[in-house]
């Protein structure tokens, strides 16, 4: 029986343990980053690394892009275009908004299928296989990729291409803006002389955001969260999530998990 080909490019934080996954799953792998060390471990595991976007891509049924923002997957997707398979599927897992879904639609040939399949979770649920994947496309080209995105997590078909994209840009503003929101509570719980004021949010219908912002084996970066929180700007003036923005902006640390970045600023 003949072995579905993926190629997948981008192993940062979510990319490496999402590409682990398919490989441990059966799939014939093939991988790529732009920083070439980082295809090491997934090749004791299994994987081909290839050198160049082009080369991961030839001859791959599915095509996974999981990279930091809209210019880098458009690059990307630039340099690999005319070596795609004429009936490969390219499943783009980047958050880059709609906007940059439709970008990467035209820069792929019209006969090779696409969905957008952003994810809501971070490292520790992409090993795991927990991530929520929220999927857009043809009901066809989501058919064809819905045994390979069981394998990160629980799929949610959203509508026509750029519905997941939208989807998931909706929530990850709420999120980052909540979990802003619920550092500053708990400073103010704190200055008020609140006995234990993380348990007093974590009884309330904050919970899940406390839980964000506690959460040690997360690791979804300051320099993301304003990233997303950008593109949502992008589409609309939104001064809650603008000062949010503002806020993560004046971190030190850009590279520090969000809940952990959020916690140390309310208590300076």
């Amino acid at each position: 029986m003949t072995t579905t080909r993926v190629a997948f490019l981008g192993l940062g934080a979510m990319g490496a343990p999402m590409a682990a996954r398919l490989v441990r799953a059966g799939y014939d792998v093939v991988v790529w980053n732009r920083t070439a060390a980082r295809a090491e471990p997934l090749a004791a595991l299994g994987a081909k690394a290839a050198g160049t976007p082009a080369e991961a891509v030839a001859d791959a049924e599915f095509v996974v892009t999981m990279l930091s923002d809209p210019s880098a997957v458009a690059s990307v997707v630039e340099a690999f275009g005319p070596a795609l398979r004429a009936d490969a599927v390219l499943v783009e897992m980047s958050t880059v908004g709609p906007d940059g879904t439709g970008r990467v639609r035209e820069l792929i040939p019209a006969s090779v299928g696409m969905v957008d399949a952003p994810v809501m979770g971070s490292v520790d649920r992409a090993a795991s296989g927990e991530l929520a994947v929220l999927a857009g496309g043809s009901a066809a080209d989501l058919a064809r990729a819905a045994d390979l995105l069981k394998v990160f997590g629980t799929v949610t078909e959203c509508g026509g291409l750029g519905s997941g994209s939208a989807r998931k840009l909706v929530l990850i503003n709420a999120v980052v803006a909540g979990v802003a929101v619920v550092g500053e509570a708990l400073a103010l719980a704190e200055r008020l002389g609140l006995a234990d004021p993380r348990t007093a949010l974590e009884a309330s219908p904050l919970a899940p955001l406390v839980a964000r912002a506690y959460a040690t084996g997360a690791d979804f970066s300051v320099a993301m969260a304003v990233k997303d929180l950008r593109l949502g700007a992008e589409v609309l003036d939104l001064p809650i999530m603008a000062a949010a923005r503002q806020a993560l902006e004046s971190a030190p640390d850009h590279d520090a998990d969000l809940g952990a970045a959020v916690l140390d600023m309310t208590r300076r």
